[in-house]
């Protein structure tokens, strides 16, 4: 902690809750009327999601009047408002700085939001399983389209008409198939990498289904895997 922190005025810590709520109010208002609608069409959208935020509620939170901003009302209002909630707590575009935390200098909102996602890393911050869900994002996406590019080239290599176009698209269809395997191969890894790390891998979707092998099987080799 530095000496400028221990001098800290405590009453700078409602300045930044001000500051934080603020910043969501004025989001709110803004995509209100940019959507046409009044603090009631607002409220009636939160109670369809199942979460009410009364009318006064929202006009009192606009104005400045209202004392706290519980995060389960960021998220409907977010939901009603077909927005993020982290694009009204950090509007980048519409609030050039803000504080990301008590006594803190103002810093570009563009760069605190990307702080507060882990887009960018803070050293000596911990990730959680963050950039191995974004890598689990891209296998599958990877998988996926070689395994469609697979099938296409063995389709043109089935209705070919000559020798020399069905041995490309034979050949074109066997690096797919390469690809494919070697993107499955990585995906079921970082899949057991997350579950030793304790935590759950995401949903796999259709096509791709062998990827976890079943839970009585021995570890194979490598061009045995899948």
């Amino acid at each position: 902690m530095t000496q400028h922190d221990l001098d800290a005025d405590e009453d700078d810590v409602p300045e930044w809750v001000d500051r934080v709520q603020a910043n969501v109010a004025g989001e709110v208002r803004r995509r209100r009327k940019e959507m046409g609608w009044s603090a009631q069409d607002l409220a009636d959208r939160c109670e369809e999601l199942g979460h009410p935020v009364p009318r006064n509620v929202i006009a009192n939170m606009e104005s400045g009047r209202r004392a706290s901003l519980p995060l389960v009302d960021v998220m409907v209002l977010a939901a009603a408002l077909e927005t993020y909630p982290i694009c009204l707590i950090f509007p980048v575009g519409y609030v050039e700085e803000t504080q990301e935390l008590p006594f803190e200098e103002l810093v570009p909102t563009w760069e605190a939001l990307r702080h507060f996602t882990g887009d960018q890393e803070v050293f000596g911050y911990d990730a959680g399983l963050l950039s191995e869900f974004e890598r689990h994002t891209s296998l599958v996406h990877t998988a996926l389209a070689t395994l469609e590019e697979e099938g296409r080239a063995g389709f043109e290599a089935r209705i070919a008409t000559s020798r020399a176009r069905q041995e490309e698209a034979e050949r074109r269809r066997s690096e797919y198939a390469d690809q494919a395997i070697s993107a499955k191969y990585n995906l079921r890894h970082l899949r057991r990498e997350i579950c030793e790390e304790g935590g759950v891998p995401p949903d796999l979707p259709l096509g791709l289904e062998d990827v976890d092998p079943p839970e009585s099987a021995s570890d194979p080799a490598p061009e045995e895997r899948l």
